[in-house]
This record gives structure tokens, sequence and C-alpha cells, in this order.
């Protein structure tokens, strides 16, 4: 085999119960140094004033670039099925679903 040649791989993903019930989030925080990203995922209830960490994704820089990509991609699609998105909703608008 060419040392330039890739093998394919396949890769089975395998998904807890409550892992694929997901965790809902209104709220992330992204912080970094030279090594690693760090996302903080929340979900801030209307009226509280607390919010708890219920996810955080650690990540090495290269994989943080490549998730941002893929982001833009899959919401490029989603504007060009549903219409485009605004980042200036008011706080009452944020918790309604976006049809």
């Amino acid at each position: 085999m060419d040392k330039n040649e890739k093998k394919d791989i396949k890769l089975e993903i395998q998904v807890d119960e409550q892992v694929a019930c997901g965790q809902y989030v209104n709220l992330s925080i992204v912080n970094h140094n030279e090594g690693e990203f760090v996302v903080d995922c929340l979900f801030v209830q209307p009226q509280a004033p607390k919010a708890r960490v219920t996810s955080r994704l650690i990540m090495s820089p290269k994989h943080a670039k490549r998730l941002l990509h893929v982001l833009a991609q899959n919401v490029d699609a989603y504007e060009k099925k549903f219409g485009p998105l605004t980042q200036n909703e008011s706080a009452e608008d944020q918790d309604k679903p976006v049809h």
C-alpha cells in the first residue's frame, strides 16, 4: 500500500440512552488556552438567578476549528430550509422554537 493512501476506517458510534436523550442548552460559555478549548453548556431558567453547567466539552484547538466549520455548514443548511436566523433576539424570544 502506498504511504499516501489512507485506509478507510468504519467507526461504529454507540450512544447510551441517557446521552441519546440530550441536554437542552440555551447558554454556552467558551474559554481557551494554548492547548484546548472548553465549552460549558448551561440551561438558564427564566427569572432564575443561577444556572448550572449541564455539560462540558473539552477539545483541541484543531477540533474546535473543525466544529466551527461543521456548525457553520449546518446553520447555513438550516437557514436555506427554514429561513434566516437573527442574532439580536430579545430574551423572551430565545426560548421559543424557531420554525
